[in-house]
């Protein structure tokens, strides 16, 4: 049957790139060969031994190389991904475990270790917690790698592809899209998947339309359909009619044109129709972001990620690394400010340095501010640095998961130290700096009065605040659909924390995804938040949004949203006040 005779297909899943692609599909699977078990003496087990070193090393040494690889395509905050790799290679459990069962059971030591490793892997994945069943992946994905080095075999890769394609899998490991040829990959899209994924980082990283959450998808495709791939709306389109095609194009027009006439709003001002101004910053995780911050037009950064630093590194940055990283932001920005948030390792972010023992719920556990309270020293060192940086006049210091007052004086008494050991040292700061606190846990907001007594500004986390307030893990694919950011208690925690903070003649601003969102522009100007800092990308979009609106429409909104019981009724509230003043950023 040919091409024009065959039906159109479409499967659903979730974009997590924006974006649309067409051409060929090839279909990625691995066919794994299992290691047979051979029964070894008493004599080999030394050398099966040392077979087993040299792999883990081979392994460490082929990790390290997509990580460097990584980290100079795309930064370092992507190739962050394997440092979970690394410590399963590293892992003395399952590495004396797999020593025992090849004692006791005397088999070659490659059966051994995938014996041991799938249990593991299985043990993880059956787990009721989406960190441990994440760590699953990082198994598997290893352990496949140091199978195929004690059997002196290569792994299959991506990399042999040397044509335009969009790539389908079942799933995609970090090693996989590590081998990615970026020049070729038009999009790909995966069976499995949530937005948080590993694939959805690496698509945004790489900026190429991607879904994943197809189910099956991979199993009913062949390599050479012609598809249509939807980052936009979760389609992966087989086969595309005419009609589809035309569909597709007009909207890639569309979107191409008002891309167009936001690159023209760079020099204007983020003001509504009537006169209130937001201020307009954007998010960054490292240093080389501010060119991308300074193109979008933003008005400084409103967040600064500097738990990027510290990742994929042996040991913690000094203070001379740090001060150069801050001092180098602070100056590249000027005039405009630039937010500096202490670290914020734990949860999802980890360093080998911090020498912790994995948490049965890492979100709620050693992480942010608790980390730095107990590792003062640690603490001191990056705060000794973004107070020397801050002689420049243009920064601001707030603190992560600040859960309550006391953890904000205790926070703001170190810092007080710092100031003085600078004092005394002769070394000269700006005494005025302003130091705030993030709103990311519903503690915070509940007493955001008694905090505003110790902070000179908030910033709420709505990431977080969303997370812990609703009890929704958003990494959990099975419930992602279930966090809400127009949940009827996220409005309220936010409208608490932003007239808490007014009364204390406080400024509020809002660095969490959602402030990137259009559709609740209107809401959260409505509410009251001076800033909104998002993605240098985003920008644009939302500050012509915000020059599309008038306060009173802004107001009504929120005066109607808090009668509302309902998300869905509240989303659709926010939708209609931003189709009828820009229907054509909501695609």
């Amino acid at each position: 049957m040919s091409d024009e005779a065959r039906p159109e297909k479409r499967f659903h899943g979730v974009g997590v790139s924006p974006g649309i692609a067409r051409g060929s599909l090839v279909v990625y699977r691995t066919e794994e060969e299992a290691p047979q078990a051979r029964h070894i003496e008493e004599s080999e087990i030394p050398s099966e031994i040392g077979r087993f070193e040299t792999a883990l090393i081979a392994t460490r040494s082929q990790i390290l190389e997509m990580q460097q690889k990584i980290a100079e395509a795309i930064g370092a905050k992507d190739a962050g991904i394997f440092d979970a790799h690394l410590l399963v290679v590293e892992d003395r459990t399952l590495i004396d475990e797999v020593l025992r069962t090849l004692s006791r059971d005397k088999h070659n030591v490659e059966y051994v270790f995938q014996q041991v490793a799938n249990r593991y892997s299985k043990t993880l994945s059956e787990i009721d917690d989406p960190y441990l069943r994440e760590r699953a992946l990082d198994i598997h994905d290893v352990a496949r790698r140091v199978v195929h080095n004690l059997m002196g075999k290569s792994i299959k890769t991506l990399a042999g592809i040397h044509h335009k394609h969009i790539l389908v899998s079942h799933n995609l490991t970090p090693s996989d899209t590590a081998q990615l040829n970026r020049s070729l990959v038009l999009g790909f899209a995966t069976d499995v998947g949530s937005k948080t994924s590993h694939t959805a980082i690496m698509a945004r990283s790489l900026n190429i339309p991607a879904v994943v959450g197809l189910h099956d998808a991979s199993e009913a495709l062949v390599t050479g359909d012609q598809v249509l791939l939807d980052g936009y709306n979760g389609f992966l389109i087989v086969n595309p009619s005419d009609q589809t095609l035309w569909e597709y194009g007009e909207l890639e027009v569309k979107m191409g044109a008002v891309e167009e006439k936001l690159t023209q709003l760079r020099e204007t001002a983020s003001t509504t129709l009537d006169g209130r101004h937001i201020t307009l910053s954007a998010n960054i995780e490292l240093p080389e972001d501010v060119e991308a911050v300074k193109k979008s037009g933003a008005e400084g950064i409103g967040l600064y990620r500097t738990e990027f630093c510290y990742l994929n590194r042996t040991e913690f940055p000094g203070e001379e690394e740090q001060f150069d990283n801050y001092h180098r932001v602070a100056k590249a920005i000027l005039p405009e400010s630039v937010i500096i948030r202490t670290l914020d390792l734990g949860g999802d972010k980890f360093t080998g340095v911090m020498e912790a023992e994995i948490e049965s719920n890492p979100f709620l556990g050693w992480r942010a501010i608790r980390f730095c309270l107990e590792k003062v020293d640690v603490f001191k060192i990056q705060l000794r640095a973004i107070l020397r940086a801050s002689a420049l006049g243009n920064v601001r210091l707030m603190y992560p998961m600040i859960s309550g007052v006391e953890e904000m004086r205790r926070a703001n008494a170190i810092l007080e130290e710092c100031r003085q050991e600078l004092r005394a040292e002769g070394v000269f700061f700006d005494e005025k700096m302003e130091v705030g606190a993030m709103i990311e846990v519903p503690s915070a907001a509940i007493s955001a009065d008694l905090i505003a007594r110790e902070a000179a500004f908030f910033s709420l986390g709505t990431n977080d605040l969303i997370q812990y307030t609703i009890a929704i893990d958003r990494v959990n694919e099975r419930i992602a659909h279930l966090y809400e950011p127009t949940h009827p208690a996220i409005i309220r925690l936010i409208k608490t924390t932003v007239d808490a903070g007014h009364a204390h003649g406080r400024w509020v601003g809002l660095c969490g995804e959602i402030a990137g969102e259009v559709i609740l522009t209107p809401l959260l100007i409505g509410l009251g938040v001076d800033e909104l800092s998002t993605g240098a990308a985003l920008v644009p979009r939302v500050k012509r949004a915000v020059q599309s609106l008038d306060m009173n429409v802004c107001r009504r909104l929120v005066e109607e949203v808090l009668q509302c019981d309902s998300s869905d009724v509240i989303l659709a509230k926010c939708e209609e006040v931003a189709k009828s003043h820009y229907p054509d950023l909501l695609g």
